[in-house]
């Protein structure tokens, strides 16, 4: 088995072999807009870095559910049936979860001035394995 400590470590994404982290601290530490940091069969785990005033953008997931738990920060998440009418709306913070079931339009806004730090576990995995993005601009650029 592997060092746990993904820090130190240039592998970037440690799925599907066993693996522990402290979850908020690499959370709190991820720079990047998106890194994939565990992906196996059945699902996977992303962190997340939206600067403020930043979004994750709407977007929707026919196959995935989601869940996503903020650690530092805060936002409106907003979702809904269709990208046009968004009816679910609430503003969360810090030690809050979301829960987007597949096919559900959703997005996340940061409100703060502070950078908005998440993970998210999509079941089944949505992207790549070691996917690493380091803003919304390179992720949009590359279709994701």
């Amino acid at each position: 088995m592997k060092s746990n400590n993904y820090y130190t470590q240039s592998k970037t994404d440690f799925g599907p072999e066993p693996f522990t982290v402290n979850i908020e601290y690499a959370t709190i530490q991820n720079p990047f807009y998106r890194r994939a940091l565990w992906t196996g069969s059945n699902l996977q785990l992303t962190l997340m870095c939206i600067p403020p005033y930043g979004e994750i953008g709407l977007e929707m997931h026919p196959q995935t559910d989601q869940f996503l738990r903020l650690e530092e920060g805060q936002g409106i998440v907003k979702m809904g049936n269709s990208r046009e009418r968004l009816d679910f709306q609430k503003t969360v913070y810090r030690n809050e979860a979301v829960i987007v079931p597949a096919g559900t339009w959703h997005n996340i806004i940061n409100t703060g001035f502070m950078p908005l730090k998440l993970y998210t576990i999509y079941a089944p995995p949505h992207h790549p394995h070691g996917t690493i993005h380091r803003t919304k601009a390179e992720a949009d650029a590359m279709g994701d």
